[in-house]
């Protein structure tokens, strides 16, 4: 389990309360949005719903006005647009966005979406060709186009009109369109920028409907659409993206269009109140899945179809296909586990680079996540496929991932992203060349690592965790990105009960202070895995919601993580990384200060790991226990083991074969030994003099 430093939202209490005075709000809501840099009462009627804020108007981002001009001629005099999407959530929603906008003015429409096998990202020439040689005079960019300077060439050249609508960053030249409405051009000046394409697309037609109704008015049928497409993009819900998700959601509760009230109900999710969780985690992977493993021209028939029998075969169809996404995902990621694991020295990079042969390329970028929440750092996770190789990335939060593969071109074929993301294209044979320039840039740009930390809006007395709290919490929805869900600290909790639930691969912890317990949820963490045991002392982050069950609502207390009380995890966090350079060969000998560990030392760790048949949780955790176990007293040193030794010792048991193990899993199995060993005869030891 990756430790990850937690830290508290300040509080101004004095703004908390004239905000829940001035608003006639609860003293915790007040303070929840305080937290949150909430205080201006306009933004907060707006955040609680209490008003639904002014629209953005479109027309403050450049080149819209004749983007604008341009569509409402084409509709006039009956031209044929094509749109051209992306495969994703976000470019299908905005495609079947715009296309319904579209058609709903009586325009002749040819909506377009690539498939991510055989034509990629973005625009392409044969693509271009085709919707000319069907009628097409306006094509019309959602999602992509910024980089397809060629393919514009090309479609200016046969008297195409071209409009590009996206929302990723420029690297080169503009192409050379009629209108080019990006966010993220460097001549933008526009008060809001962090659209999802799906949203640009939604301010085009509003911009577009200005000039005959109010489009406040006319164009909610498109809401739904617009909520799911910014939802599944995970750009900030502030500003105008919020409106619209608020909106959207609200949209999706009442009226939803007939794909989206389908694909609702055969992800299980039909029957209740709609959330942005929601999307995140039914809605969103399943458009997603058509795209990264079949044709996401199914996901845009679910979307356009009006027919209600039609739309849930469609969403049936959508549902077998994400099956089959998580079954390839969970193979490539197991395989990609087990290359790090016979290859622990990648697991030492700042940057993990993995790659193996045919994985799906429509997963590697959710492996690529997944590896960054396991370990906490940047992934790059590429797929080989004969004499080519493409890989895609994530990233932790101030370590721009999109600069880091930019400054590695010269070993790339193709390149493109964001700060959190990343695609590329390298030849194999200069596959281990490209891990060695991003971890340059990294060790470069950042000798302590940014990792990944848990914000906590507040902390909780345990008395004030009641069931009246998750209905507040519900007042601030919608979650996501730029505004997450509200997570609490609960300090100084002793455990009093650690019961396993769901045949034993979920825990109910009952946490206790001050005369107050608390029965606690810890997901998918065995008993052996949790590392701790009733009468410890913790700190744990948690989530609170509400749920139905047979007509009675109850609070469900999460645990999102869970630590000794009192730890300072930031400091742990730095061990790591001195460990991973010290490994690394980055600090020489004797230019690190290192507390040796005793023979005292190696005999309390032993005991430990004897008496526990090994170890089965995180180092964090056993780093706990050795101080739990191990007086002072009892220490070579007269004092606790640093984190930094208990790594360096654990390599020493492994070298002298007295234990398996492999960093960072923390999983630990005994060897059997014969004779005496003499651990203070280790090289490690050696060479820390």
């Amino acid at each position: 389990m990756m430790c990850r430093p937690w830290q508290v939202r300040p509080l101004d209490r004095e703004k908390a309360a004239e905000l829940s005075e001035m608003l006639n709000i609860p003293s915790f809501l007040g303070m929840m949005l305080a937290v949150r840099g909430v205080t201006d009462p306009a933004e907060a009627m707006s955040v609680l719903g209490m008003e639904d804020g002014f629209p953005f108007d479109p027309f403050l981002l450049r080149d819209m006005e004749t983007a604008a001009l341009r569509v409402q001629q084409a509709i006039e005099d009956g031209e044929c647009i094509a749109v051209f999407g992306d495969y994703d959530a976000d470019g299908v929603t905005a495609t079947a966005l715009l296309t319904k906008y579209l058609r709903s003015k009586g325009a002749h429409v040819l909506p377009y979406i690539p498939q991510r096998e055989g034509e990629g990202y973005g625009m392409n020439e044969n693509a271009v060709r085709t919707l000319h040689e069907k009628g097409a005079r306006l094509l019309i960019t959602v999602d992509n186009g910024i980089a397809g300077e060629k393919e514009v060439r090309l479609a200016r050249d046969l008297t195409m009109d071209v409009i590009v609508t996206d929302h990723h960053r420029v690297q080169g030249t503009l192409p050379p369109a009629l209108a080019v409405v990006d966010p993220q051009r460097e001549d933008e000046e526009s008060p809001y920028r962090d659209f999802a394409g799906v949203g640009l697309a939604y301010e085009l037609c509003c911009a577009v409907e200005s000039a005959w109704s109010d489009p406040e008015e006319t164009l909610s049928f498109l809401l739904d659409l617009a909520a799911v497409g910014t939802v599944g993009d995970v750009v900030p819900l502030t500003g105008e993206n919020r409106r619209l998700v608020k909106k959207g959601i609200r949209r999706l509760r009442d009226e939803p269009c007939q794909g989206l009230r389908a694909l609702l109900k055969a992800a299980g999710a039909g029957e209740k109140a709609v959330s942005a969780r929601d999307l995140a985690f039914t809605v969103v992977p399943r458009l997603n899945a058509v795209g990264r493993m079949g044709s996401p021209k199914q996901a845009l028939r679910l979307l356009l179809c009006e027919d209600r029998e039609e739309a849930n075969e469609i969403a049936q169809s959508v549902n077998t296909e994400n099956d089959r996404r998580r079954s390839v995902e969970a193979d490539v990621l197991k395989q990609a586990m087990e290359k790090l694991q016979t290859e622990p020295e990648r697991l030492l990079d700042r940057v993990l680079v993995v790659e193996g042969e045919n994985w799906h390329p429509g997963v590697i970028g959710i492996v690529a996540a997944r590896l960054t929440e396991t370990f906490g750092k940047p992934s790059v996770v590429i797929t080989l496929e004969g004499d080519k190789a493409r890989g895609s990335g994530r990233s932790v939060e101030g370590f721009s991932l999109f600069e880091a593969v930019k400054a590695c071109a010269p070993v790339l074929t193709r390149f493109g992203g964001h700060p959190m993301a990343a695609g590329l294209s390298v030849e194999p044979d200069k596959i281990p060349a490209f891990r060695k320039a991003i971890n340059e840039y990294a060790k470069e740009q950042h000798p302590f690592m940014p990792v990944p930390t848990l914000t906590l809006d507040c902390r909780l007395r345990p008395a004030a965790v009641t069931e009246e709290l998750p209905a507040l919490l519900e007042e601030l929805e919608p979650f996501g990105a730029g505004f997450p869900a509200p997570l609490f600290g609960l300090y100084g909790m002793t455990v009093r009960g650690i019961v396993p639930v769901g045949g034993g691969g979920h825990l109910r912890l009952l946490l206790e202070k001050d005369g107050v317990t608390l029965s606690c949820m810890r997901f998918g963490v065995t008993k052996e895995a949790l590392g701790f045991r009733e009468g410890d002392v913790v700190d744990a982050a948690v989530s609170l919601s509400r749920h139905e069950f047979r007509g009675q609502m109850s609070l469900t207390t999460q645990i999102m993580d869970l630590r000794p009380a009192g730890l300072d995890t930031e400091e742990l966090v730095r061990e790591k990384q001195r460990y991973e350079a010290l490994c690394r060969g980055e600090i020489p000998e004797g230019g690190l200060s290192i507390r040796r560990p005793g023979r005292d030392d190696f005999a309390a760790l032993y005991r430990l790991l004897r008496d526990e048949g090994g170890w089965h949780s995180s180092q964090e955790a056993l780093w706990q226990a050795l101080r739990r176990g191990t007086s002072a007293s009892e220490t070579a040193e007269n004092q606790p083991v640093p984190f930094l030794t208990l790594l360096l010792m654990c390599d020493v048991l492994r070298e002298r074969g007295l234990i398996d193990y492999r960093y960072p899993m923390g999983h630990i199995t005994l060897c059997s030994v014969k004779g005496k060993v003499d651990l203070m005869a280790s090289p490690v030891l050696h060479r820390l003099g």
